[in-house]
This record gives structure tokens, C-alpha cells and sequence, in this order.
């Protein structure tokens, strides 16, 4: 029976379909749920018909290209229309009925200011060399500090010692 399912989803209309859904963002589970498939069986599929694969691909393609013009156009801000529209009835010239109509009163031109979260989402992600928090450095080199005790003796250092505990 799953043979016949699958020939099923090989189909134009099939196929869309399963576009459609990646578009959607549904998870390949939940695809497999809608055709009333396991998710491995699924799996299968996309391997062994490139077709099932790409109809996927392509639908999931869409999605984050349509979210990552979203943010960065929020990253940038931009500026849209808001129209405001009410209700009047009106005698119709022809029929003298009254007809109730939706008239455009008023257009207001609004500004989305650019958002700081979205810029730094993109920056860090898109730059990460130059805009990622934590930055790996290395060092290399020599320690070169010399002691001022490395040329006493064990003798000496111990009288030091004591010297410095009395003084102490």
C-alpha cells in the first residue's frame, strides 16, 4: 500500500502539495503525518525520488528567503500606508435602493523605525568574524621574566626567610 501512496505524492498535484507544505513550514514529520506516513518512510522517499526531495527543497527554499527579506527589512525599517475606510450608504442612481459601501476617508503614511535587535541578529550572523560576542584570540611568545631569587642558594633563601619574619 505505501508503494501506491508514494506514486500518489509523484504526481504534479502531489508534489505541489507537498511544496505547498515546506512553504508552510510544516516539519518533514508533520508532512509525513498529512500523508499518513512514518517520518523514516518519508526518509525513504526523498532519497530514492529526487522529485519528493526537491518539491521539498524548494517549498523550504521559499519560506527563508520570504523570512530573510521579513528581517531585513525590519533591520532597516521602512515606511507603509495605513488606510482607514468606513461605511456610508448610498441611494444606488438606478435601482434608488440604498447600498452600503466601504469609502476610503483617510491615508496616513506610518514609518516602522529600523530595529536594533533585528541589525545585530543579521550583523551576527551574516559577519560573524566582526560581530560575534566572543572573540578567540591567540597568543604566542615567550614568558621572559627572570627571577631576582634565581641565583641564591637554598642557604640564602632560607636566611632571607627568616629575616623577613622577624622584620615582620
Amino acid at each position: 500500500m505505501a508503494r501506491g501512496k508514494c506514486h500518489d505524492w509523484l504526481t504534479n498535484e502531489g508534489l505541489l502539495k507537498l511544496e505547498a507544505w515546506a512553504r508552510d513550514g510544516l516539519t518533514d514529520e508533520q508532512i509525513a503525518k498529512n500523508i499518513g506516513i512514518s517520518r523514516s518512510t518519508l526518509a525513504e522517499w526523498k532519497k530514492k525520488y529526487s522529485d519528493i526531495s526537491n518539491a521539498l527543497k524548494k517549498g523550504k527554499e521559499v519560506v527563508d528567503i520570504e523570512v530573510e527579506n521579513a528581517l531585513l527589512k525590519r533591520a532597516l525599517g521602512y515606511k507603509y500606508v495605513e488606510v482607514t475606510k468606513e461605511r456610508v450608504t448610498e441611494l444606488n442612481p438606478h435601482t434608488g435602493e440604498p447600498e452600503s459601501k466601504l469609502v476610503v476617508t483617510k491615508e496616513v503614511v506610518k514609518e516602522v523605525q529600523p530595529d536594533v535587535t533585528a541589525q545585530i541578529f543579521w550583523l551576527k550572523n551574516r559577519k560573524p568574524d566582526a560581530w560575534r560576542d566572543k572573540r578567540d584570540f591567540e597568543l604566542s611568545g615567550e614568558l621572559n621574566q627572570k627571577s631576582p631569587y634565581d641565583e641564591l642558594t637554598v642557604e640564602e633563601l632560607r636566611a632571607l626567610a627568616r629575616k623577613c619574619k622577624e622584620d615582620g
